[in-house]
């Protein structure tokens, strides 16, 4: 069993204020492995030595991962014996720390595993700061033409996973490039207003950002092309009701630990 604890910021009192809790661990049905990323051949595949030899593998995330570049970089690999699959291995989390680090501290890069954290910490109720009295948790709930993550009661969760710009110190190893800002909004746009338009039947919406690491490092995160779209279509949303608010992790190559949770609904007029 795993202990850790919770950094909660209560809505209403500073960032300072906050309470600890131990909470229950997701686990993986296999320890991962640890390997070391030699390249990224394209958005789906990379190159990683794993006990001595090179395997192709799968990348879960089709973005780019920071502005790091992906050569000589820790992970982590999970392994799936599906014949029907085309690569055996996945690359679930990257480190930017030191590859002699003992410790590592863990970025998990699979999106998908985002939505299964969410709901599994709001299934052993680790959330309850978030959304409370609960005893119904819907997924892959249609809302007018949008498909959101999450129904919890009255309370709609669109999950998002923060991958642009990575939070973390590097190590003397890491080597960075220039990134332009990404211009795939439209999604998330879409969504965040139908997230505002819900509030008229239901008592609150929820925008959750998932770090599946540590913050270390705290960075303005990258904006987009269409920054000032975006952050007045959330400014409107807020102005309704909307909630923004924002998870981090522990990851292991056993499982994932709940690390902070915060009301950062407050910050969207700060940046």
């Amino acid at each position: 069993m795993f202990l850790y604890y919770k950094r909660v910021y209560r809505k209403g009192k500073d960032k300072g204020d906050c309470e600890s809790h131990m909470g229950e661990p997701f686990l993986f049905d296999k320890p991962l492995k640890e390997g070391i990323i030699q390249k990224r051949n394209s958005r789906f595949t990379m190159d990683v030595m794993l006990n001595g030899e090179i395997v192709a593998c799968h990348c879960p995330t089709t973005g780019r991962i920071g502005d790091i570049e992906l050569k000589q970089v820790a992970c982590l690999i999970s392994e799936n014996d599906n014949p029907k699959r085309k690569l055996r291995h996945t690359v679930e989390a990257i480190s930017c720390d030191n590859l002699e680090c003992e410790h590592k501290n863990w970025i998990g890069i699979n999106q998908i595993l985002s939505n299964k954290l969410v709901g599994f910490f709001l299934d052993t109720h680790q959330l309850n700061e978030i959304v409370q009295d609960y005893s119904c948790i819907k997924r892959e709930t249609k809302l007018g033409v949008s498909k959101l993550d999450f129904l919890v009661g009255n309370t709609y969760i669109e999950v998002k996973t923060a991958l642009t710009t990575l939070e973390v110190k590097y190590g003397s190893h890491i080597r960075t490039h220039p990134v332009t800002p990404f211009s795939s909004t439209e999604r998330f746009v879409k969504h965040i207003n139908e997230l505002a338009g819900s509030l008229e039947n239901h008592e609150r919406v929820i925008l959750l950002t998932v770090q599946q690491y540590e913050v270390t490092n705290p960075k303005q995160r990258q904006r987009s092309t269409h920054y000032q779209e975006v952050k007045a279509t959330i400014e409107r949303a807020v102005k309704k009701g909307v909630e923004s608010w924002n998870l981090t992790m522990n990851f292991t190559p056993t499982g994932v630990m709940l690390h902070t949770c915060e009301n950062t609904t407050r910050k969207i007029y700060q940046d």
